[in-house]
């Protein structure tokens, strides 16, 4: 649809720009409210109107004159005061759509944008919470990609966090375990982690002067001290494995993974800090709750400071952010080493070091940034952009982008179903947020084997015939898109609560549905090719050829048959949209309304069945069109599409 706006608007500029005060852009084609009112519709005679004093309904009837040429529509209306209503020529929209389904009408505006997403801290097992993230991140990603842009994926690991430094303590002080003894810790690895952070978390508040120990192993860990480092960075590698494992049954992976580590050890941040004190972004506390500590002012707020440096010297997440931040743009000076970390589908991921060494990669330099964090984050990405505007970089702060979304909870039901006892005063609540320290939430991988099983009995049931190993391949993929579409289907800045038997529904609002149209649109290809030798060089032939028989449908499936294709044209826009608001629900729900509008047709207007040639050949291309657009759809969200199901 966007090939087609762009001709009639070009089309319509060469012919009115010396005539009337306006611009091109004022050339915005809308959809009318009702498709019987036409297919697009010009809203900009109204402005025009006040430019020049003269009745808006006088200027459309005169612009109207100039499009009745246009060979891409069929009739032209004026309605109520205004309104110039389009109705395109079916026949010709329709052949140049199924000839440029393989040309993405998108354009890159931007040199290099990095997607920074994930970003779970390596201290234990990847919950529900942070497949929200991943989910999101990754179709922006490939949202993006689509549109033409250079995109890099990066996934931040906070190797020297608080988090990693729980876990170092819990193996240190409380089970006084050696390296060795970790290297021996059989399964799930960081399963254990996630039991062991949460006997920490509560050994911490009950035993309150073990917090000085516990800070005594974070300096350590930050200026690279053994032991404590060598557990640092054990723990972390073999736990980050494990989310690279989880990550991958949903499709995601990665290109570089920056290190906190590399961050200070390279000393990014000390480079950094001095740019900043210079600037008079950092102020030393000389008296307060923040005594001896630096901290920076938010920009409106200066009662309000955040620390960066402790008084111990120590670095906060934040100020190693801005360095991060920093080094993203490429305004640091400097760069990470590298060294392949994991390789899969001749894809390498790559993962910083600070040991010097040649690279045949760089990363980073980017002309835009999107950081996905929740929203709870939102204060403290408003001072990692300030941090860029102290230091005069006004245009990178603009385009450092935080991609917010609210947390995941959990229903009571599914709470219940966890085995969680509930104290009695918060019994009365509707959900209950996600606690990595409590050890409350849903283990990721725990979520996928469970959808994983329950499609595994779906695929048994319904295609027997299937061997043990096609069974499994479909109930992955199947489990892939629930959990994808799940996370998406809802608005970013709303809550997420979930439930079991909502997520493993498999009719509705839901990935499988999704998946399920899409197989059965395939299959009846399949049954031509079977019954008939139908071949896809077929529909490349009547697709190339210069008539198509409209004129067979009578006036109820054309109506039916124009109202399909012209909602399934409006992809690219959606996907636009998508991008530009952040809001990738409008995304899924457009594919879902699609899968139904295209269920509906088929239900009316059979095609294996079909006697009429003319109205199977339609019919049949009409299909193919929805399905390639489905396909495309999936792909961005991340949803494969099983043979079978």
């Amino acid at each position: 649809m966007i090939l087609a706006k762009e001709k009639i608007r070009n089309y319509l500029w060469e012919k009115i720009k010396e005539t009337y005060p306006i611009s091109w852009n004022d050339l915005q084609l809308t959809f009318p409210p009702d498709i019987s009112m036409g297919d697009l519709c010009f809203t900009f005679p109204f402005k025009l109107a006040r430019l020049i004093k003269k009745n808006p309904r006088q200027i459309a009837e005169e612009i109207a004159e100039k499009l009745k040429d246009l060979e891409d529509v069929a009739k032209i209306e004026i309605a109520g005061p205004g309104y110039i209503n389009l109705f395109l020529n079916q026949e010709r929209f329709f052949l140049e759509r199924l000839r440029s389904l393989d040309q993405s009408q998108l354009r890159p505006e931007e040199r290099k944008i990095i997607v920074e997403h994930t970003n779970i801290n390596p201290n234990k097992a990847a919950h529900i919470g942070h497949l929200r993230n991943a989910c999101l991140g990754d179709t922006l990603v490939q949202c993006l990609r689509y549109k033409g842009e250079k995109v890099e994926v990066q996934n931040y690991i906070d190797d020297t966090g608080v988090q990693v430094v729980d876990v170092v303590f819990g193996f240190m002080e409380l089970e006084k375990k050696s390296l060795e003894d970790l290297e021996k810790i059989p399964g799930r690895f960081d399963y254990y982690c996630w039991d062991l952070y949460t006997r920490v978390s509560a050994f911490l508040s009950a035993h309150p002067e073990a917090q000085a120990k516990k800070a005594e192993i974070l300096r350590k860990i930050e200026h690279g001290e053994p032991p404590e480092a060598q557990y640092a960075y054990y723990i972390s590698r073999r736990i980050l494995k494990a989310h690279l494992a989880t990550m991958k049954r949903l499709g995601i992976t990665y290109d570089v993974l920056p290190c906190e580590s590399s961050i200070l050890a390279l000393k990014f941040w000390e480079k950094a800090f001095q740019l900043l004190k210079e600037k008079g972004g950092l102020i030393y506390s000389e008296d307060g709750p923040n005594k001896g500590c630096w901290v920076m002012r938010l920009e409106g707020d200066q009662e309000r400071e955040k620390v960066i440096v402790r008084s111990d010297g120590t670095v906060t997440y934040v100020g190693k952010d801005i360095a991060y931040q920093l080094w993203k743009f490429g305004l640091l000076g400097g760069d990470f080493y590298y060294e392949p970390f994991q390789q899969e589908n001749g894809h390498i991921i790559w993962i910083t070091t600070s040991e010097p060494r040649e690279c045949p990669v760089s990363f980073g330099r980017a002309s835009k940034v999107y950081n996905v964090i929740d929203v709870r984050q939102s204060y403290l990405q408003k001072i990692v952009a300030q941090g860029l505007k102290v230091l005069g970089y006004e245009e990178q702060a603009d385009k450092s982008i935080h991609f917010s979304y609210e947390m995941v909870a959990l229903s009571p039901k599914s709470l219940k179903e966890l085995g969680f006892e509930v104290i009695e005063e918060e019994k009365e609540r509707s959900f209950y947020e996600v606690s990595g320290r409590k050890g409350l939430g849903v283990k990721a991988d725990d979520l996928l084997d469970r959808l994983e099983s329950k499609a595994l009995a779906e695929v048994e049931k319904r295609n027997p015939e299937l061997s043990q190993e096609e069974k499994i391949n479909i109930a992955r993929q199947i489990a892939c898109g629930s959990i994808r579409y799940f996370m998406l289907r809802f608005a970013r800045n709303s809550l997420l609560i979930f439930d079991f038997d909502e997520a493993l529904n498999f009719e509705g609002e839901t990935g499988p549905y999704l998946q399920y149209t899409g197989v059965r649109l395939n299959s009846i290809f399949r049954k031509l090719q079977e019954r008939e030798g139908f071949q896809p060089a077929d529909l490349s032939a009547w697709i190339n050829s210069e008539f198509l028989p409209l004129d067979g449908m009578d006036e109820k499936e054309r109506s039916h048959f124009w109202e399909l294709v012209i909602y399934a044209s409006q992809y690219e826009e959606t996907i636009l949209e998508s991008i530009y608001t952040l809001e990738f629900a409008h995304l899924a729900k457009f594919a879902f309304n699609l899968c139904q509008k295209i269920n509906s047709y088929y239900h009316l207007y059979p095609i294996l069945n079909e006697k009429n040639q003319d109205l199977r050949k339609i019919r049949l291309l009409t299909v193919a069109y929805v399905l390639a657009i489905l396909k495309k759809l999936l792909a961005l969200m991340g949803i494969p599409l099983p043979e079978r199901m």
